[in-house]
């Protein structure tokens, strides 16, 4: 019933908030149905790469629906630094690592652990990942620190904050080369590792091309106007821009990978759910962040790539306990539920900021 109804919910939300911002049918209403339209766009984004990697693999697939996922987060980014909006920014890509590192991470383990007693995965990628996850940490900590310490002009903290991009990008490149080309045997989930793994996909090859990009241009339109309503919103409800950024802003903006973790986490697939949750984290501090300060560039307004202390240690401990569960290359529900607990923590604790 479900599944029959998706579609024509998909056109009603996404045709409503486009109605409700053009005509301005006030800034709660926009909001509201903003988020219901691209929960629905996001699911499609979800399906369609769900689709491609019983063609192209679980790693690829989980790469592809990391990749497409974040696309929301950079597009609403984007917006954001045309408006000017660099608190939001910031707390929003704060809150898509730790959203990725707890929440997805957290449910996927959760809702595979109570299917199945134990879920494993490449154990090398686990390593791979925290280690990445750590360079992520260092290379926003130590500028952060350096600024805040240090008697630094806000031109210098600029440069730092370049450099330190172009690494990061360099870095992220080169991990895809070494766990796509190099190293993908060494790397690649051996226990399951087919294209199709006894299940029929949801469209052809074609089709889930043509979908992950119907998408994403729904995603891009939706997420333009979700921007528009951020600031009426956060003040009608007393809300502090880091909150709604670093929460609401990341939980809409990452639907599609709350999504399919969970979905295939429930499938014994928790080496995709895992390239998923946490090779999502990876992109937005080791890509999108970096990208982020160039675009700013290119709006003649300078973002650089100090976050603020709260946001430094929501991620410090979030990579902490995402590192000390993973890295063994298996999860139970325990495990998810812990995850799930300091998700609930830093939520409670942003709130009151």
């Amino acid at each position: 019933m479900l599944k029959r109804l998706f579609f024509p919910l998909l056109i009603v939300t996404f045709v409503l908030s486009a109605l409700s911002h053009y005509m301005h049918w006030g800034s709660e209403i926009e909001f509201v149905l903003a988020g219901l339209a691209i929960l629905f766009a996001a699911g499609l984004l979800g399906k369609a790469t769900e689709s491609v990697a019983h063609y192209a693999g679980q790693r690829i697939g989980g790469l592809l629906n990391a990749t497409f996922g974040n696309a929301a987060e950079l597009i609403i980014a984007i917006f954001l630094i045309k408006e000017g909006l660099f608190d939001i920014v910031k707390a929003s890509l704060t809150g898509a690592i730790i959203g990725n590192l707890l929440l997805v991470l957290g449910a996927s383990a959760l809702a595979g652990g109570l299917k199945f007693k134990e879920q494993k995965f490449n154990v090398h990628l686990a390593g791979q990942n925290a280690s990445l996850m750590l360079l992520g940490i260092i290379a926003l900590f130590i500028p952060a620190i350096f600024v805040k310490t240090e008697k630094i002009s806000q031109q210098e903290t600029m440069s730092i904050s370049i450099v330190v991009a172009a690494f990061l990008i360099f870095a992220y490149i080169g991990w895809l080369v070494y766990s796509m080309f190099t190293h993908k045997d060494l790397l690649d989930d051996h226990v399951d590792t087919q294209a199709d793994h006894g299940e029929s996909p949801a469209w052809s090859r074609g089709t889930s091309i043509l979908m992950l990009i119907v998408a994403t241009v729904m995603v891009a339109f939706i997420s333009e106007w979700l921007v528009h309503t951020l600031d009426t919103f956060s003040a009608r409800f007393g809300l502090s821009e880091l909150f709604v950024g670093a929460f609401v802003v990341a939980i809409v903006g990452n639907a599609a990978e709350h999504s399919a973790a969970v979905m295939l986490a429930l499938k014994n697939k928790m080496g995709a759910a895992v390239e998923i949750a946490v090779g999502s984290s990876l992109q937005i501090a080791l890509f999108v962040a970096p990208v982020l300060v160039f675009v700013s560039l290119l709006f003649g307004k300078e973002m650089d790539l100090i976050f603020t202390t709260i946001e430094l240690a929501a991620i410090g401990v979030s990579v902490l306990i995402a590192t000390s569960i993973s890295r063994d290359g298996a999860t139970t529900w325990f495990e998810g539920k812990l995850l799930l607990i300091v998700y609930a923590i830093l939520g409670v604790s942003f709130y009151f900021v």
